[in-house]
């Protein structure tokens, strides 16, 4: 309904913007010839059509409303500004070493900076921190550190707390005063348990995970480190965190950012998982080669190739793996269960209008290169960024890129000399995210001369689409039934003559808001009707 609404008042905007400069010519016009004007019986006819048919479209988004309020009285149902959030899993230092794969290399790390062999041991804390995606294996990497036996061996104390949102300092200290005595804590003031906790460790050498920290808070922050400078020297605290903003606030000395595992590691963790059990198993040649192809997809993402892993690990036929393969990973239930609450946690701490900014990045096809200043305008002619006064709104979107890819909502950063990001990639995983957010707002259009007039008559809910053109004469028939499409990206896919755009395009996308040509070559003018649109070239 917000979506319709917008529409409306948009094509109200044009409608008055092209009377006024169809009153403009004909006013020019009609100046050569007689010494006043007024303007023409087709003009005026065309405004009282044009008024009519959208007071009908608000008349009729006026019932939808009404229709929407009697059922919400009909059903007694009650208007709520919470939803619903993923429930946050409480992690541990347990860990089967069996279902780790590819992370030798970045265990060694840490182990080295955690007994001191990357160092010299100096006054203050020493704080490693793991940073990356969710679902990377952060909590697997500081689990395999933490359970090391030269780790056992090297603390006098070793301390797991799962930090989680929101960061509570009464229950991270209590936490770490239980690990400390094996026993319950019955102590509520924060006071009384700072100092519990520093007559524990006080002259001994500790290691404090603190796992998955969300807080940007330095005043939180600094309640529980004040606490643990009384350890002695050679302590360590290993964090775990989603975002650069927390590497930073914590202050922290080495930072460990977590890529993705390589084909080889990936396949090899799948194998693990689906074919456990099943050393003897006949069909296990038959199946790799479709196991390989199901991992590939996983994009080197360690939740989601466990995910699928335990999916087909009960799963025997060939029929049933190839289904898994021939499918979006977001069209399985597995996947949505245990992968979304990953992302989604890291979505929902996103603030609402950056939130917006990032489910648009659907419509970039896979793998592509995002430059910072196309999206910025993007982000602008969609009305997605605000200006306070103070900032402008290039600045503002500035902000927002550089929040989403120090959350690791973007990958492969590209950087000019003096070290500011200008372009990006997103994990494919977290495409599918953004696409799955959308719900079929965002679209990617491969479309040939032959699929042009068979465009499914669903994209006509379509708001941003990619039209990814593979054949050498196109035209752009195919977005005439987009009648919704704001946002209209044309990329080629192969080399040919020069493309004429249809003046037709701009007739029947009367909603677009943006229009980017530049990534075709072919493409050397517009229609002259396009002076008369409202989209951002």
């Amino acid at each position: 309904m917000a979506y319709e609404m917008e529409d409306v008042l948009d094509e109200w905007s044009i409608a008055i913007l092209q009377f006024q400069m169809e009153g403009v010519e004909n006013a020019s016009t009609s100046k050569k010839k007689v010494s006043f004007c007024m303007l023409s019986p087709c003009i005026c006819f065309k405004q009282v059509a044009s008024r009519r048919d959208i007071a009908l479209k608000i008349k009729d988004i006026k019932q939808q409303l009404d229709d929407i309020e009697m059922e919400r009285i009909r059903f007694n149902f009650v208007s709520s500004g919470s939803e619903e959030r993923p429930k946050r899993l409480i992690t541990t230092s347990a860990i089967d070493i069996s279902e780790v794969y590819g992370r030798d290399m970045d265990k060694k790390i840490i182990l080295d900076h955690l007994l001191g062999k990357k160092c010299q041991e100096k006054s203050g804390l020493y704080i490693v921190s793991i940073v990356g995606t969710g679902g990377m294996g952060k909590t697997t990497l500081a689990q395999l550190g933490y359970s090391h036996s030269e780790v056992k061996v090297h603390f006098d104390e070793r301390i797991w707390v799962c930090v989680s949102d929101p960061f509570d300092p009464i229950r991270v200290c209590r936490a770490i005063v239980e690990a400390l005595q094996k026993k319950p804590c019955n102590l509520h003031d924060l006071e009384a348990v700072q100092q519990e906790i520093q007559t524990c460790i006080a002259g001994k050498k500790f290691l404090l995970v603190l796992d998955d920290v969300w807080t940007e808070d330095n005043q939180l922050w600094e309640q529980l480190k004040n606490t643990l400078h009384c350890g002695a020297a050679g302590s360590r605290i290993l964090a775990t965190t989603r975002k650069e903003s927390v590497v930073k606030m914590m202050r922290t000395t080495y930072k460990h950012p977590l890529g993705e595992l390589s084909l080889e590691q990936s396949r090899a963790l799948f194998h693990q998982i689906a074919f456990s059990e099943r050393s003897t198993w006949e069909k296990e040649e038959e199946l790799k080669e479709i196991g390989e192809k199901i991992a590939d997809k996983c994009k080197g993402l360690p939740l989601a190739i466990k995910t699928l892993g335990n999916l087909l690990r009960i799963k025997n036929s060939k029929e049933e793996w190839k289904n898994v393969l021939n499918s979006e990973v977001w069209q399985l239930d597995e996947f949505e269960r245990d992968v979304s609450p990953a992302l989604l946690l890291s979505y929902y701490d996103l603030p609402p209008a950056i939130q917006r900014c990032f489910s648009f990045c659907a419509v970039f096809p896979k793998d592509s290169v995002i430059l910072r200043a196309e999206l910025i305008k993007l982000w602008m002619a969609q009305s997605y960024l605000k200006s306070d006064g103070s900032k402008e709104m290039e600045m503002v979107g500035r902000t927002y890129f550089e929040y989403l890819a120090a959350r690791s909502f973007f990958q492969d950063l590209e950087k000019d000399d003096d070290g500011n990001i200008i372009g990006c990639k997103m994990h494919d995983i977290v495409h599918d995210f953004a696409q799955f957010l959308t719900q079929n707002e965002c679209f990617i259009v491969e479309v040939d001369n032959q699929q042009m007039q068979s465009i499914d008559l669903s994209f006509k809910k379509i708001r941003h689409t990619t039209l990814v053109v593979r054949d050498s004469t196109p035209n752009f028939a195919s977005t005439y039934n987009m009648k919704n499409l704001h946002t209209l990206l044309v990329e080629e896919a192969f080399d040919s003559s020069v493309l004429q755009v249809s003046p037709n395009l701009f007739k029947h996308l009367t909603c677009l808001r943006a229009l980017d040509l530049s990534r075709n070559r072919l493409i050397e003018e517009l229609p002259e009707s396009s002076e008369t649109t409202t989209g951002n070239g």
